[in-house]
């Protein structure tokens, strides 16, 4: 946790206009609202003295992540960048409900056209370091840290990995599934074997991990044991030919299937769900493991983990050790807003709104290139 709470407590450095790459179609005013854009004209023409501070909220108890992104949007875009006045909280922190988090002081033709990308910028990296963080609270119990593993690579755009794995580094995640998705701070994706490999096998997991053991002896050794849906079965075969070598096994079982183990104990059925990755299923593979003295193999969960699932689970004691979560991390539930709240120094906004100053912001310096 100590690694987590440094991200939370903003002592990490901010990125810079390198980081990122960003489309030059921004500049000419392509990825914002056609209303922003006439806007800039008007001030050009009608008001070319205003001098404006625009602020951006948003509603929720949250993980606050892209402000290095927006800052490097307006450092790189905005019309003589190093003139604006940015005040800005950083990736990490936790913000409350309406908090300010950014605020940016010019003359609206300088920057105003970015506000709908900036807010898009915030809402998705926030959504999805607050997501992950609170995967991973889940993921903790009587004080220890379960790794939690990224896997959101085949759940969108893969023009998103770079951003959405950055979220979720921030948001405490352990690992990311691809090197983009470790892009933004120099690290490289992580993963062992898909169900591919053990088709490209017919099923048999041993073959399979063999390969893979003979391709990459330097790897820690993870069997994914669902192919067959026989995940004790598998898993003793693998742990009986590969001994210590083999340090973890995977449950990927799908919601639809009911494993092979309960259709052999039908006395355990009618008292819960036998479906997919359950609490039972898991027990029982720890116990199999242990029993044939393989408790140093790890149990690796994934297939549909959520914060409510994972906390149900780590409540019922269920011997997972580390948890793999997709989808369920990429659900954009925050919005942010931008506001112009102060015009030549005094207050000015739409009814409902107000300056609201945050005397935890920080000022950022223009970085030229950097």
């Amino acid at each position: 946790m100590k690694e987590i709470e440094q991200k939370l407590s903003g002592k990490i450095e901010r990125l810079t206009n390198k980081t990122f790459k960003f489309d030059e179609r921004i500049k000419e005013g392509w990825f914002s609202a056609v209303y922003f854009l006439k806007t800039k004209e008007i001030a050009e023409e009608k008001l070319p003295d205003n001098y404006v501070t625009m602020q951006f909220f948003q509603k929720e108890e949250a993980v606050l992540c892209g402000t290095d992104e927006a800052i490097a949007l307006l450092h790189t875009f905005a019309d003589r960048p190093e003139t604006l006045k940015i005040h800005s909280l950083r990736d990490g922190d936790k913000i409350k409900p309406f908090e300010t988090v950014l605020t940016v002081s010019g003359s609206y033709q300088q920057f105003g056209y970015l506000e709908g990308i900036i807010d898009g910028i915030l809402a998705r990296r926030t959504s999805v370091a607050t997501n992950v963080y609170n995967v991973v609270k889940a993921a903790r119990t009587s004080g220890k840290q379960k790794p939690v593993i990224f896997m959101g690579d085949r759940d969108d755009h893969y023009t998103q990995q770079a951003g959405d794995g950055y979220a979720a580094f921030i948001g405490g995640s352990t690992a990311q599934a691809t090197h983009a998705m470790n892009e933004w701070w120099g690290k490289e994706g992580m993963g062992t074997m898909p169900h591919a490999l053990i088709q490209m096998f017919r099923g048999d997991i041993v073959a399979a991990c063999k390969a893979y053991h003979d391709m990459y002896p330097e790897d820690e050794l993870a069997a994914l044991v669902d192919y067959n849906n026989d995940v004790i079965t598998d898993s003793l075969k693998v742990a009986r030919e590969f001994g210590d070598d083999l340090k973890s096994v995977r449950l990927d079982t799908s919601r639809t299937l009911v494993d092979k183990y309960f259709l052999r104990n039908h006395h355990l059925m009618g008292t819960f769900d036998p479906r997919g990755v359950n609490p039972e299923l898991v027990f029982a593979l720890r116990k199999a493991l242990d029993e044939e003295g393989y408790s140093h193999v790890q149990i690796v969960a994934t297939g549909g983990f959520n914060e409510t699932r994972i906390a149900e689970f780590e409540r019922a004691g269920v011997p997972i050790d580390i948890y793999g979560v997709g989808r369920n991390l990429l659900k954009i539930n925050i919005g942010f807003t931008g506001d112009n709240v102060l015009l030549n120094g005094t207050p000015e906004a739409k009814e409902g709104r107000r300056y609201r100053p945050n005397p935890k912001l920080e000022e950022v310096k223009y970085y030229g290139d950097a």
